[in-house]
C-alpha cells in the first residue's frame, strides 16, 4: 500500500489535509508524523504550514525537516502548502526577513499595508476564492479547467514576474505565484483542501504523479 507522509512540526491543518487524502485517495495509508523513519519511508511528502513563517522556519530547523524535505525531494514526490509553499523558497520579507529551506531560489514579499487596484483598497490578507491561470506542470492540473477557483489565505507571497518555476498563476493587486514546480516539487499557496472538486482533484493529481515535469 502506498502511504503518504504529512510531516508534523506543530504549524499546518494537518488532519484537514490527511481527510482530504483518504478521500480522493481511499487506497493509500495517510501518516501524520514528525519521525524523520515515517517520511523516509513513505511514497509521497506533504509539506503544510499556516501563521508566521519565522516561528515555521524555527521548527523546521529544529527538528531537522529542512533535511528530510531534502532528502524527499531526491527521491520522490513532494506538496508543499500554503506557508509549506513558501518555506520552500530563498528568503521571505516577514519577520524583517527570514530564511526558508532554499529549495526554490524565489523570494517571498508582503502584499504591503496599501495594496490596491484600479483605485481601489484591497483587504490583506488576501482571503478567499481568487481565479488560477495554469502555466506548467500539467500532470498535477489534469482535469482542472484553466481558470478555476482555489481558497487562498495569506498575506506574504511569491512572485510571479520572472519566476522560472512558475506553475500557476493569480492576480490579487499583483501578479503571483499561485503554483511552482520542479522535479519531485510541486507547492501551492492556496488551500487544495479547502478548495472543493478543484482542490481534491489536485490532491488526486499529486497521489498519481510521477514527479516528472
Amino acid at each position: 500500500m502506498q502511504e503518504v507522509a504529512i510531516i508534523d512540526y506543530g504549524m499546518g491543518n494537518l488532519h484537514s489535509v490527511g481527510k482530504a487524502i483518504e478521500r480522493v485517495a481511499p487506497e493509500v495509508r495517510v501518516s501524520v508524523t514528525d519521525q524523520y523513519e515515517r517520511v523516509r519511508a513513505a511514497d509521497r511528502v506533504i509539506l503544510p504550514g499556516v501563521g508566521a513563517m519565522r516561528d515555521c522556519m524555527a521548527e523546521i530547523r529544529r527538528l531537522g525537516v529542512d533535511d528530510w524535505v531534502r532528502e524527499a525531494v531526491e527521491q520522490k514526490p513532494l506538496l508543499g502548502i500554503c506557508v509549506g509553499m513558501q518555506a520552500l523558497m530563498a528568503t521571505s520579507e516577514e519577520n524583517e526577513g527570514t530564511e526558508g529551506i532554499g529549495m526554490l531560489p524565489a523570494s517571498v514579499r508582503f502584499f504591503g499595508h496599501d495594496l490596491r487596484e484600479d483605485g481601489q483598497r484591497l483587504k490583506v490578507p488576501h482571503m478567499g476564492w481568487n481565479q488560477v491561470f495554469q502555466a506548467a506542470a500539467p500532470a498535477l492540473w489534469r482535469n482542472i479547467e484553466d481558470g478555476s477557483r482555489f481558497y487562498f489565505v495569506h498575506s506574504y507571497y511569491v512572485e510571479a514576474e520572472g519566476n522560472a518555476n512558475l506553475a500557476g498563476r493569480c492576480h490579487y493587486g499583483v501578479d503571483l505565484a499561485a503554483a511552482v514546480a520542479a522535479p519531485n516539487l510541486f507547492a501551492v499557496q492556496f488551500h487544495p483542501e479547502k478548495s472543493h472538486d478543484a482542490g481534491l482533484q489536485l490532491l488526486r493529481n499529486f497521489i498519481d504523479w510521477d514527479g516528472s515535469l
